[in-house]
């Protein structure tokens, strides 16, 4: 079993607490964080457990990379706390199990990881993704959403297995040397979650949003203006890899489109509210939704541009209620080319 690499010490010499002091749904001064913080650390009994919608976005405010997040999941797990409805939950776990499905395939690159979102392959088209291979279904899912149920021991024990599964996938002597990660969940597990559990990742990833850009700075000529004003729904797991928002601003540019300026937008971010339903945090979830729609509204945006597919489920239609048209990345920059 992995463990996770998390220091006390870190912890002794912080000044601000910024993992809970942030926070957008726990509220904390800096002595209140102070105290529960160090409850949890200790594994007392806490407000933290109970109250952390696991939106993941501690791990991007922590200034040390000490993995505040990883850290409130564990602590769920070994009390035995349950984010979920325990029959949900474990219907989740025998869903999103892998099947055994592998077939070798002569792959050739871009390789594009579709995560588990088989229904969204027919996107895949067009000269953005000519000649694009891709790997899809159960067998590489790489089962981070665990850690929205407070099990970080699924996704501990499964991940090993599906990187085994992506190598598999390619007939000998070819080997897989980079992969394309269409969900930001995947790129957050192989470059955030298994370094902090010391897990040898033996390929390269690289971000949707980087290879669109570079597609797009190739296509340049092709592109038409879009002339919109848009609204990012940022998702949760991007709190893993902030460092890909730049390309979100990078794409826009090339496409003519405009990121509106907003309340909840970049490091202050809010959740589409799902895992909230899922959770069956009901007024949260109304509240949550409330206040990220009314945001978008105001500052003036005609689309609202999704990259997750989860929260483009969960956010579309009450978006579209208020005039305001879902789309995802991929297909905002298919229509920059026209296609």
């Amino acid at each position: 079993m992995y463990q996770l690499k998390f220091t006390e010490d870190v912890c002794v010499k912080c000044e601000t607490y910024d993992c809970l002091t942030k926070c957008q749904y726990m509220k904390f001064d800096l002595q209140k964080a102070k105290e529960e913080k160090w409850k949890l650390i200790r594994g007392e009994d806490n407000s933290i457990i109970k109250g952390c919608i696991t939106c993941y976005a501690c791990e991007e405010y922590c200034p040390y990379n000490n993995h505040p997040f990883y850290l409130i999941v564990e602590r769920m797990e070994k009390t035995g706390y349950h984010t979920a409805p325990k029959p949900l939950e474990q219907s989740q776990i025998i869903a999103m199990e892998a099947k055994g499905r592998i077939k070798q395939k002569k792959l050739k690159d871009p390789v594009i990881n579709m995560c588990y979102f088989p229904m969204l392959t027919g996107s895949i088209k067009g000269e953005l993704f000519k000649d694009a291979s891709i790997v899809v279904g159960s067998d590489i899912f790489c089962n981070l959403m665990f850690l929205h149920f407070g099990r970080q021991s699924t996704t501990n024990e499964r991940l090993p297995k599906v990187i085994d599964n992506l190598m598999s996938y390619y007939v000998k002597p070819n080997n897989l040397k980079s992969l394309i990660c269409y969900h930001d969940e995947c790129f957050g597990t192989y470059n955030h979650w298994a370094d902090a559990y010391g897990m040898e990742v033996p390929f390269k990833t690289i971000h949707f949003f980087d290879y669109l850009y570079d597609r797009l700075v190739g296509l340049k000529s092709d592109i038409k203006s879009l002339n919109l004003k848009v609204a990012y729904q940022r998702p949760c797991s991007n709190r893993l890899c902030p460092e890909t928002d730049k390309f979100v601003d990078g794409i826009f540019q090339l496409i003519g489109v405009e990121r509106v300026k907003r309340k909840y937008d970049r490091e202050n971010a809010l959740c589409c509210g799902g895992i909230l339903e899922v959770q069956q945090r009901f007024e949260q979830f109304k509240e949550t939704q409330k206040n990220n729609i009314d945001d978008m509204k105001s500052s003036g945006a005609t689309h609202c541009v999704f990259n997750c597919p989860f929260c483009f489920w969960t956010l579309a239609k009450s978006v579209k209620k208020v005039g305001i048209i879902p789309i995802m990345m991929s297909d905002l920059c298919q229509q920059a080319l026209a296609e």
